[in-house]
C-alpha cells in the first residue's frame, strides 16, 4: 500500500524562531477562562508525556498557554480590525507571555495598557500579506522550471519580513534568494502500553482507493489518517481530512470509497463511506475533504469527539482554535501517534506541482512537530481545541521520528504544515463535534 502523507511540501519557517528554544520558563497571567479545556488530570498519559518531553512544560502549563493564545487570538484580530496600520502581529513568547508588535509608539501604549507585551515593527500586517501576495503572484509567472526551485514562502511576524525557501541548486542560486529553514527537534518515546479502545476515531488509519478494494492491487490502495469528526450543513456525519488523500484529488470529485483497513485481509476491509468532496490549492488554497460516513463508519465509532495518540490514548475534543505563533501544539497520526511542538508561522504557502503539470497553492500554518508519511489528514490540537489537518511536512520519507530528526537536525529540525480547522470548516460548512468540560 501506498502511505499518502505529507505532500512533501518544505514547511519554512524564520531563523528568528530559534530563539524561542525549548519552552522551560514559567507561563505568564492566568488564561481566559472561557477557552474550553479538559483538566490537565483528564489528559491521556501519553499526550502529557509527550508535552514534558518535546516541550519541557507541564500539562498545565500546555493547557494554559493554549488558552492564553486563543485569548491572543481574539484580541489581536479585534486591534487590528480596528487599527489595520498599526498592527504588525502577534505571538506568545518563550516565557509563555502574549506580545502584539505594533508600528507606531500610540499603538504600543494603547496595546501595554490592555496587559499585553508590545514589539515595535516597521511594517503591518496588511503590508506583509500584501508583499507575500506579490512574491506569490511575480513565482507563478515563472517557467516551471525555476519555480520548481522555490519550495515555499510564508510572513515571518517575529523578524518583520517576508521568507522565501529555495532550493540550493544551479537555477534557485541564480535567483540569488536566501534559503531559509529553522524548526524546533521533537524526539517523542512512547510510554508503556495500555487498554485500547477499539473504536476508530481521529488521528487512526483509513485506506481508500479509486474503485472498490476488491478489484484494486495492494500498490493502488493509499493510506491516510481520519481527522475531526463533524456533522454536515445538513447535519450528516462526516469526518474531515486532507484534500490530497481523495484519489480523486486533482478534480475534488466525490465517490472513491473509504475503509477501515483489515490487516489481515486489506481487500476485504469494510467500508464506511465516501469522499463527499475535496479542495486542493486553488481557489483558497486550502488541503481539505469531506469523508460522508454511512451507518458501519457511524455505528463503529466515528460520531464522537475524539482524537487518538500513542498507545491507543484517546483526547476529547472540547472546541476550536486559531494558530497563533508559539502556542503549543500536538498531532495525531497513524504513522508517528503523539508528537509535539509550538506554531512557528501563521501562514505558509508552498506549490505542488501535480500530475498533469500544472501547480496550485497550498495555504496553512507551520509547526514544529514531527509528521510522518500517512500522518496525512490527521487531527492538530492545542490543549483539548481543535487546530488543524495535518497536510505535509519535510520529514514525510522518514521511517519513525527519531531518524527525521537526526537527518534534519542540521536544517533545524522536522516542520509541519497544518490546515487551519477554522477555515476548513468556514468553507465546507461543517460543524466539529465537541464535548463540553466536565
Amino acid at each position: 500500500m501506498r502511505n499518502t502523507g505529507a505532500l512533501r511540501a518544505a514547511v519554512i519557517c524564520s531563523t528568528a524562531f530559534l530563539f524561542f528554544g525549548i519552552f522551560s520558563a514559567p507561563a505568564s497571567a492566568d488564561p481566559d477562562p472561557s477557552v474550553n479545556q479538559s483538566a490537565a488530570e483528564e489528559l491521556p498519559r501519553e499526550l502529557a508525556d509527550a508535552v514534558v518531553r518535546d516541550l519541557k512544560i507541564s500539562p498545565q502549563e500546555y493547557l494554559d498557554r493554549a488558552a492564553r493564545a486563543q485569548e491572543l487570538s481574539t484580541y489581536a484580530s479585534d486591534f487590528r480590525a480596528s487599527r489595520p496600520s498599526d498592527f504588525a502581529g502577534a505571538w506568545i513568547g518563550p516565557d509563555g507571555k502574549a506580545v502584539v508588535a505594533v508600528t507606531s509608539e500610540d499603538a504600543a501604549q494603547a496595546v501595554a495598557k490592555d496587559g499585553y507585551g508590545t514589539a515595535h515593527a516597521p511594517v503591518s500586517a496588511d503590508g506583509l500579506e500584501k508583499s507575500l501576495a506579490d512574491l506569490n503572484a511575480w513565482i507563478s509567472s515563472l517557467p516551471r522550471e525555476v519555480a520548481s526551485q522555490v519550495n515555499g514562502t510564508s510572513i515571518d511576524i517575529l523578524d518583520n519580513q517576508i521568507v522565501i525557501d529555495v532550493v540550493n541548486s544551479p537555477i534557485g542560486s541564480a535567483l540569488n534568494l536566501p534559503t531559509l529553514l529553522a524548526n524546533l527537534k521533537v524526539i517523542l518515546s512512547p510510554g508503556a502500553p495500555k487498554p485500547v479502545d477499539p473504536s476508530p476515531m481521529g488521528g487512526d488509519t483509513y485506506v481508500t482507493t479509486r474503485n472498490a478494494i476488491a478489484d484494486t492491487p495492494s500498490t493502488d490502495i493509499s493510506v491516510c489518517s481520519f481527522g475531526f469528526n463533524a456533522t454536515d450543513g445538513s447535519g450528516n456525519p462526516v469526518n474531515l481530512s486532507a484534500g490530497h488523500c481523495n484519489p480523486n484529488a486533482e478534480t475534488g470529485a466525490g465517490g472513491a470509497p473509504v475503509y477501515l483497513p483489515d490487516p489481515a485481509n486489506v481487500q476485504g476491509s469494510a467500508q464506511i463511506g465516501t469522499f463527499d468532496r475535496s479542495s486542493l490549492g486553488s481557489p483558497s488554497g486550502l488541503d481539505w475533504s469531506v469523508i460522508s460516513l454511512n451507518e458501519t463508519g457511524t455505528s463503529s465509532g466515528l460520531d464522537r469527539p475524539t482524537v487518538r495518540g500513542a498507545n491507543g490514548s484517546t483526547v476529547t475534543i472540547t472546541g476550536t482554535a486559531s494558530p497563533v505563533v508559539g502556542a503549543p501544539v500536538c498531532k495525531s497520526g497513524q504513522s508517528s501517534s503523539f508528537t509535539c511542538g509550538v506554531v512557528a508561522a501563521e501562514r505558509v504557502e508552498t506549490q505542488l506541482y501535480m500530475d498533469d503539470g500544472s501547480s496550485r497553492t497550498v495555504r496553512g500554518f507551520a509547526s514544529t512537530a514531527c509528521t510522518l508519511a500517512g500522518d496525512s489528514g490527521g487531527a492538530i490540537v492545542t490543549g483539548t481545541l481543535a487546530l488543524g489537518i495535518t497536510s505535509g511536512s519535510n520529514s514525510g520519507g522518514a521511517p519513525d521520528c527519531t531518524e527525521a530528526n537526526l537527518a534534519l537536525a542540521q536544517f533545524g529540525g522536522t516542520a509541519s504544515l497544518g490546515i487551519p480547522i477554522g477555515q476548513v470548516a468556514s468553507e465546507t460548512g461543517a460543524t466539529l463535534r465537541t464535548a463540553p468540560v466536565s
